[in-house]
């Protein structure tokens, strides 16, 4: 048989030998499984996809009661399975197998070499290969139950492409030295693949090198080599040893969270974020968070505020992955870190934004200067606007509504008693700028309204009433423009606005109508929303316009598939 690859593996299956083999004729696999105990040999044929236009680089097996799961690792960096049956149904007959993707992309596409597959139990492989183009060849274990990856190892002197899993211990060829890996596989759940399953060490216990030490079996089980050779493989090994890179950023991280200070743990997640993501980079992050948290609570001195700025920004992390960051902020009354979480995290529950929302409206003018706020969706709201030029821009601001035809006549006599203080509240900002930006995070945060409603009832009425000014004051701002969009790099939105004016006042109206000093921005919002009721109204009537001259256009050219016009030009 004239091929150009073969690939072959030994099982016991029932205590009885089975061996399958794999060969490769002019683009077409063959997978032939031989049973001794019966001296059957069954053929297959390996279908691709129809879209599929790989080659195979690396196969691995393994086997159950009733079926060989043969897994391929093809050209284009995905791992392929084929289910081989055991006991053929006609062993006579060449039978086609369909293989199924089963992991996608778990090393670069442009790999021309190097590359293997093994499997490690039911539900881990360890792949051989570069994970990204430009990047080193790696040896990467992935978690095919909740396709995940479990950890890598990056190795700068290349391999040759061949790995075997024996013992737990992963071998390969690193370099032109063997290299041993000791690595067992834990039991496969969600808190082990999302990286958040505890590992405890007995203080007894070291951990094996990655080179085996041939002169010193007991450890390793081997047998006992006194030779000249083995001491000489020793001393290569050592020497080896000796030219390895340094430990990874990723490591020196996740060893300094437990015990080193702030300062230096700062340096060291500056050090790996430096470096270029590596396909571990979610779940270092993950567990480097978790640590500095868990050593928050137990360390009550110990707040690393700049490395939870700095992991909140890589846009890795969510309030489901780290509840406990927020909580922590919310003790802290950190503003600065809350306004990155209602920026970065989708998930934030509605207990949480209205706890959020009460230290923003509670906390002090003189301590807000002082911290140090994301401004970019604040613009200049400076107080220095002339009467006369807000008496022309009445018209504007009430977005078509004149005043004098208003018929609440009641309220217009009490707007007209101040007219001073009626200018002064419409020119100026009821907050400063930095409390500005934290109630716009507020704007932007996800929310349900049924959950968020039950909570909004426990904010205190003099805070309600200050956000409702707020608010009052960003309306008339985009009332100002014809867009009705404030300026600012990223700023709050009309529908915004008015749905929170909405959601206030469903929860508090009783509470905030009863106070003396809310009346005026009560009358005020009534009449906003009288103007908003008036345009849509004149809106209204123009959309049906548009429908009954869009029905007449319709008419006109459905009458037949024929006609004459006269055109006179004049």
């Amino acid at each position: 048989m004239n091929t150009s690859k073969m690939w072959t593996k030994f099982f016991i299956v029932f205590r009885h030998p089975v061996l399958i083999f794999i060969t490769e004729k002019h683009g077409n696999y063959f997978a032939y499984v031989q049973m001794f105990n019966s001296r059957v040999l069954s053929k297959y044929t390996i279908l691709f996809g129809q879209n599929e236009n790989s080659y195979i680089e690396s196969f691995t097996a393994s086997v159950d009661r009733k079926f060989i799961s043969l897994m391929s690792l093809s050209s284009d960096g995905c791992i392929y399975e084929t289910l081989v049956p055991i006991r053929p149904t006609d062993p006579e007959k060449n039978q086609s197998l369909v293989r199924s993707l089963l992991f996608k992309a778990v090393v670069s596409g442009n790999t021309r070499h190097g590359t293997a597959l093994t499997v490690l139990d039911q539900d881990h492989v360890a792949v051989l290969g570069s994970p990204l183009a430009a990047s080193k060849e790696c040896l990467s274990v992935w978690n095919i139950k909740f396709q995940t990856l479990q950890t890598s190892k990056e190795l700068p002197q290349g391999t040759s492409g061949q790995l075997w899993y024996y013992g737990e211990n992963v071998f390969m060829l690193h370099g032109r030295s063997l290299t041993v890996i000791p690595y067992k596989c834990e039991v496969s759940s969600l808190a082990g693949a999302l990286g958040k399953l505890k590992h405890s060490q007995d203080p007894g216990t070291h951990v094996v090198p990655h080179f085996v030490n041939w002169e010193a079996p007991q450890e390793c089980g081997l047998g006992a080599q006194n030779s000249e050779q083995s001491r000489r493989i020793l001393r290569r090994r050592k020497m080896e040893m000796s030219l390895q890179p340094e430990v990874p950023p990723s490591k020196q991280l996740l060893s300094a969270i437990m015990k080193d200070s702030e300062k230096h743990i700062e340096v060291e997640l500056r050090k790996f974020l430096a470096v270029k993501q590596t396909p571990d980079f979610h779940t270092v992050i993950g567990d480097t968070v978790t640590g500095l948290l868990e050593r928050c609570k137990a360390e009550p001195s110990f707040y690393p505020r700049n490395c939870l700025m700095q992991l909140t920004q890589t846009h890795v992390l969510s309030y489901s992955l780290c509840p406990d960051l927020m909580e922590i902020a919310l003790q802290k009354k950190d503003v600065q870190l809350l306004q990155l979480c209602l920026r970065h995290f989708p998930d934030i529950p509605e207990l949480v934004t209205c706890a959020c929302l009460k230290i923003f409206l509670s906390i002090a003018d003189d301590s807000l200067e002082e911290t140090d706020v994301n401004m970019e969706s604040v613009f200049d709201c400076s107080n220095s606007v002339h009467d006369e030029k807000m008496e022309e821009q009445t018209e504007i601001l009430q977005n078509g509504f004149n005043p004098e035809e208003d018929k609440c006549n009641k309220c217009d006599q009490e707007l007209n008693e101040k007219p001073q203080a009626k200018t002064k509240e419409t020119t100026s900002c009821p907050v400063i700028p930095k409390r500005a930006a934290l109630l716009n995070a507020i704007l932007h945060s996800a929310y349900s309204e049924t959950f968020l409603l039950p909570h909004l009832k426990d904010i205190p009425a003099q805070h309600i009433t200050l956000f409702l000014k707020y608010l009052y004051f960003l309306y008339l701002k985009c009332s100002e423009n014809a867009t009705l969009t404030l300026p600012g790099i990223h700023p709050p939105t009309l529908n915004q606005i008015m749905d929170w004016i909405c959601l206030l006042l469903d929860a508090n109206f009783t509470v905030v109508v009863m106070m003396p000093e809310a009346k005026r921005l009560l009358i005020n919002l009534y009449k906003l929303v009288k103007s908003q009721i008036s345009v849509y109204s004149e809106l209204n009537k123009i959309e049906v316009s548009f429908r009954e001259l869009q029905k007449l256009n319709q008419e006109k050219n459905n009458r037949g598939l024929y006609s004459i016009e006269v055109l006179e030009l004049f």
